[in-house]
C-alpha cells in the first residue's frame, strides 16, 4: 500500500468509528507502519471525525518526526506495542464507553478482561490485560505495555479506554470494535446470569483459530 492510500485509509476509519460514537470528541488515537517502517500519526488534540490525511504526524523508521503535526501525547503506548511486537502493523487506541464501563466494575478478571460471551473477542483479541489508572499521557502506561513483553495484542486502560495492536490498520480496527461489542453484550448482561462459553468451548476455539492465547 502506498503511503498516500495508507493516509486516507486511517482517516475513513478513523471517521468510522467516529460516527459511530466509538469515540468522541478530541479522543481516540491511531497510528500504522509505513512501508518503508515509518510510522503515520494522528496528531495531538484532533477528533477522529475530521482528521486531514495530509497533516498525519510522520516519523521515519528511526522515530524522528520529518513532517506533519504534533503527535498524539499517547505516542509512548503506540511505541511500546511496535517495540515490543514484532507482527505490530497498526495500533489503535478509542475511549468506548461500554469498555471503559466494564473496566470500572469491581469483578472484572484483571489478566481476562473480556468475558467468554462469544467466539470473536477471543478470536480477535486472545487475552486482554487490564492495566490500572494512568493519568492521560503517562509514559508509564508505554512502560505497563512493555511489561508485557509482547505477550498480548490488547490492553484495558482502567476508567480510560482500550488499545490494541493488529497486524494492519483494519485489522487492529476490526479487533478493538470487537473488543467494544463484547464489552457491551457483558454489559448489558450483567444480573441477568448469562450462558458463557465453557472452558471446553473456548480451548476449541482456541485451538481451532491458532489464537495467541498467554497462559
Amino acid at each position: 500500500m502506498t503511503d498516500a492510500s495508507l493516509r486516507e485509509m486511517i482517516c475513513a476509519l478513523a471517521k468510522s468509528m467516529y460516527d459511530r460514537g466509538l469515540t468522541g470528541g478530541s479522543t481516540g488515537n491511531i497510528s500504522a507502519r509505513t512501508s518503508d517502517g515509518g510510522l503515520l500519526v494522528s496528531p495531538t488534540e484532533t477528533s477522529f471525525g475530521r482528521l486531514d490525511p495530509g497533516r498525519l504526524s510522520h516519523f521515519d523508521v528511526a522515530g524522528v518526526l520529518i513532517d506533519g503535526d504534533k503527535p498524539t501525547k499517547e505516542m509512548p503506548l503506540h511505541s511500546a506495542f511496535y517495540d515490543t511486537r514484532s507482527t505490530a502493523g497498526a495500533v489503535v487506541h478509542l475511549h468506548s464507553c461500554h469498555s471503559v464501563a466494564l473496566s470500572m466494575m469491581p469483578d472484572v478478571d484483571v489478566d481476562n478482561f473480556l468475558p467468554a460471551v462469544t467466539p470473536y473477542g477471543i478470536m480477535k483479541l486472545g487475552k486482554v490485560k487490564l492495566l490500572p489508572f494512568f493519568l492521560p499521557g503517562d509514559p508509564a502506561m508505554g512502560e505497563a505495555v512493555r511489561g508485557l513483553s509482547g505477550k498480548r495484542c490488547a490492553v484495558m486502560l482502567a476508567n480510560h479506554g482500550p488499545v490494541v495492536a493488529g497486524k494492519d490498520i483494519e485489522a487492529a480496527c476490526n479487533a478493538i470494535e470487537e473488543l467494544e461489542d463484547t464489552s457491551r453484550l457483558a454489559m448489558m448482561t450483567r444480573g441477568f446470569n448469562p450462558r458463557m462459553l465453557t472452558q471446553a468451548e473456548q480451548q476449541a476455539i482456541i485451538t481451532k483459530f491458532d489464537v495467541e492465547w498467554d497462559t
